[in-house]
């Protein structure tokens, strides 16, 4: 057993029942997704081995190459949480149980072509920043209506990343306003939050956090 990793989930679950609590929810609906982009195939089998269900990976191709070494884990879930270009729609429909980064109704329509059940978020953009990704507030009524028409897919609920910031609270404002799109959109989860702002996220109604740093260490440039 990997007694590191074992104290670093300790210590994340600790934080998020503390911040659930603050807030008086039930821990047991919120979803820790082990975020395990960079890291190797044991990494995942080490978390899957202390409880962890739920993967997160950025890059289609990284994951493709981890994928012979982890495919075994039968009730592992696989989530992509990296921007997805539509020529590779089809190998992430293959490895990935959930893509939580469709952002135009042609990437939908992509996955759904592929004829395999696929649950999906939809990555909505808030922040002005120019290398964000996905789809503007004014979109995604269109997008939503868009996805909901395609039969081997479903629709459960939205993400985003805030521009990045030391300071916690300044997400805040972001998961605030994605949480109001989804409760008028009538969709049940949240994708927000990571290593440094989970408890805010968890406060404005997260109902998955993507956590990488905080599992597994700060993660090493490739040389």
């Amino acid at each position: 057993m990997n007694t590191e990793l074992k104290l670093r989930l300790e210590d994340v679950r600790a934080r998020m029942a503390r911040a659930a609590e603050s807030v008086k929810r039930d821990p047991a609906g919120i979803n820790l997704i082990a975020v395990t982009k960079v890291f190797p195939a044991p990494a995942i089998r080490d978390a899957y081995e202390l409880g962890l269900r739920e993967f997160g990976e950025n890059y289609v191709q990284e994951f493709e190459d981890k994928f012979p070494e982890v495919c075994d884990l039968s009730d592992a879930r696989f989530h992509l949480i990296g921007h997805l270009q539509s020529n590779k729609a089809k190998r992430a429909g293959e490895i990935f149980e959930c893509i939580q980064t469709v952002d135009s109704a042609k990437l939908a329509q992509r996955l759904d072509s592929l004829g395999a059940g696929l649950d999906v978020m939809i990555e909505v953009k808030l922040s002005p920043e120019q290398a964000k990704s996905g789809a503007s507030a004014d979109e995604l009524p269109e997008l939503i209506e868009a996805v909901r028409q395609c039969p081997q897919l479903t629709l459960i609920g939205l993400m985003t990343m805030p521009p990045w910031s030391d300071n916690a609270e300044e997400s805040r404002p972001y998961f605030r306003k994605l949480r109001a799109l989804a409760q008028f959109h009538d969709l049940p989860h949240l994708s927000i939050g990571m290593s440094h702002d989970l408890e805010v996220a968890i406060e404005e109604g997260a109902t998955y956090v993507r956590v990488g740093t905080a599992l597994f260490g700060k993660r090493k440039k490739p040389a």
